[in-house]
């Protein structure tokens, strides 16, 4: 049985933030991990972000919270910290650096905190799933709860998919 305590869901209770956690089936051999968690709490995909790691010009690891069914624009997140690219960061990296397993990777009670820049897409919401830090968990919390939590900056970094629009 998964337990609901990890460091993501640790590190929002030591600050006192108001979080709710959501279980779901997680599915190992899909993809589109974040859609995935929506169809299974049965949630509007908007309301649903991901985790993502990337790297800025090779140097700077950088945290994007972005719409499930968003695509994110990799340049937009370089201008943001004066690069001029921005790539995904390999599994591997990503897990030794955050301390998660892809797939359950949180931007709360990272291992090694980085900056982290949520999709302005969050600001509309009255509440964001993001995950918990465990495959098939994710909290249910406030946008500004969680920009607060994590000292993080507020910018449109996604464009919804063609076709994947809340309705």
């Amino acid at each position: 049985m998964q337990q609901d305590k990890t460091a993501g869901t640790s590190f929002l209770t030591e600050r006192g933030v108001r979080f709710s956690v959501h279980r779901y089936e997680y599915d190992p051999a899909g993809t589109l991990i974040g859609m995935q968690a929506a169809s299974a709490i049965g949630e509007d995909p908007s309301f649903v972000f991901k985790t993502l790691m990337v790297r800025v010009d090779r140097e700077k690891p950088v945290c994007l919270i972005a719409p499930a069914a968003g695509k994110v624009n990799l340049k937009q997140v370089a201008a943001l910290f004066g690069g001029r690219n921005a790539r995904m960061i390999p599994a591997a990296e990503a897990e030794e650096l955050t301390g998660f397993q892809v797939g359950g990777i949180s931007p709360f009670g990272q291992k090694t905190q980085v900056p982290v820049v949520i999709d302005a897409a969050a600001s509309s919401k009255d509440y964001i799933y993001v995950n918990a830090g465990a495959r098939g968990l994710v909290v249910k919390i406030a946008p500004d709860d969680a920009r607060s939590a994590l000292d993080a900056t507020l910018a449109p970094i996604s464009s919804p998919q063609p076709g994947w629009e809340s309705n």
